[in-house]
């Protein structure tokens, strides 16, 4: 992958991190705060764009993943996933890094179509704060973030 485009992929995917993350948590906090409310269109409106978002950095960081200097390639030049298994960064690149993040996708998914669902407006709103808080707690834990040893160097953005 050329250099200046692995860069722009990088920064988007470090931009929409952002914007996942509070995505989320207004996701949680209108769900938590909902009561008895309804589900309303806005409530619907922010699974969306929390999807669509959500889905855009799952695009992105899977090419990254693939063909950028770190995650597939570095695991396939290193002797494949049985030596990164033994390497703790390699092993957060190229496996647990994509992993968790395939399933906070997934839970975020199911976690909007909770509120498709024929139950009750408060089921609704539990159902999706609980999905949406689980995504939000898998994906804190498998973020390199710049305090952690695999994201050391790597700052905020």
């Amino acid at each position: 992958m050329n250099e200046s485009l692995h860069s722009i992929l990088l920064h988007l995917h470090s931009v929409g991190r952002w914007i996942m993350l509070i995505l989320l948590i207004i996701g949680i906090f209108n769900s938590l705060v909902a009561g008895e409310r309804p589900y309303i269109k806005s409530d619907a409106r922010t699974g969306l764009i929390l999807t669509i978002v959500t889905d855009l950095m799952l695009v992105i960081g899977v090419v990254l993943w693939y063909f950028g200097p770190i995650g597939f390639q570095l695991v396939q030049s290193s002797g494949g996933f049985g030596a990164a298994m033994k390497d703790p960064v390699l092993r957060f690149y190229g496996v647990e890094h994509l992993t968790g993040m395939l399933i906070a996708v997934i839970l975020i998914h199911i976690g909007k179509a909770q509120g498709k669902k024929n139950i009750t407006d408060k089921k609704k709103h539990m159902r999706t704060m609980w999905f949406y808080l689980i995504a939000l707690v898998i994906i804190l834990a498998t973020v390199p973030w710049p305090f952690r040893a695999v994201g050391a160097g790597r700052g905020w953005y």
